[in-house]
């Protein structure tokens, strides 16, 4: 198992292996070949940021018996995009949007993709796979199923700020059965383990790449538990994750 980060470093951003309180940098990016620069950091003197560089970022809904009521399971992985732009740092606020009335947290595990990936099943689906973090699925519900609701989900789960992610990109564990907990203002508001997906992971990426080719960095949001609720501004959100850490986010 192996933990990292991505932080502020100059002008630029830098990589590092986090080793409790320590960060040793690393050259050569989080994926593929990279070598330790013999520099290393305390974690408190450092800002962190979304610790990958994804080119696309897809979601999965419904994957919580606990968060689809009444509502029928879904027959396969239900996809859907956040666009780029809706990345937010650790510790950087989510930004309610103008005209915005209902925005709710989403606590999720973040699948990081490690290869190149096109129609794969099984193993090679889970080998594809390089490490996981956590995430916040922010949504506008009546954007999404309210009065005022879109042809697509492009501003009710795309919104600027709208997928916080991090701070640790952690490699090695059983994705498929970790506990994940949301707090909202120190009330634990989220409690689930992720060996309660209606689609596992494995199930999950080779879906995806049935149609959508995956390549190394991508995101996969892998869907919440339970109810959730409206967020004001003022309130802090965490998203804590086993063996993971905790992403941590306030609402302005």
């Amino acid at each position: 198992m192996s933990r990292f980060v991505r932080y502020r470093a100059g002008s630029g951003a830098a990589w590092g292996i986090l080793d409790g309180a320590t960060v040793r940098q690393i050259r050569g990016g989080l994926l593929g070949n990279h070598e330790e620069t013999g520099v290393t950091h305390r974690l408190a003197d450092l800002s962190l940021l979304c610790p990958c560089e994804p080119g696309k970022i897809v979601a999965v809904g419904r994957n919580y018996r606990s968060h689809l009521g009444t509502r029928a399971f879904p027959q396969h992985p239900e996809i859907f995009y956040k666009p780029l732009s809706s990345l937010q740092h650790p510790e950087g606020p989510i930004v309610i949007p103008p005209e915005a009335t209902d925005v709710h947290y989403e606590g999720e595990l973040v699948l990081i993709i490690g290869k190149h990936v096109k129609d794969v099943s099984g193993k090679e689906a889970l080998d594809a796979i390089f490490g996981a973090t956590c995430g916040n699925d922010v949504t506008e519900r009546n954007w999404q199923y309210g009065e005022r609701r879109d042809v697509q989900w492009w501003r009710a789960k795309g919104s600027d700020t709208f997928a916080p992610v991090g701070p640790v990109v952690v490699t090695g564990l059983d994705y498929d059965n970790l506990l994940l907990q949301t707090r909202l203002n120190g009330e634990v508001v989220q409690k689930e383990r992720t060996a309660d997906f209606i689609f596992d992971c494995t199930t999950m990426v080779s879906w995806v790449s049935r149609w959508v080719t995956l390549m190394p960095g991508d995101l996969l949001f892998t869907g919440t538990p339970g109810a959730t609720r409206k967020l004001s501004p003022g309130d802090v959100v965490e998203v804590d994750i086993e063996n993971i850490g905790v992403l941590r986010n306030p609402v302005a």
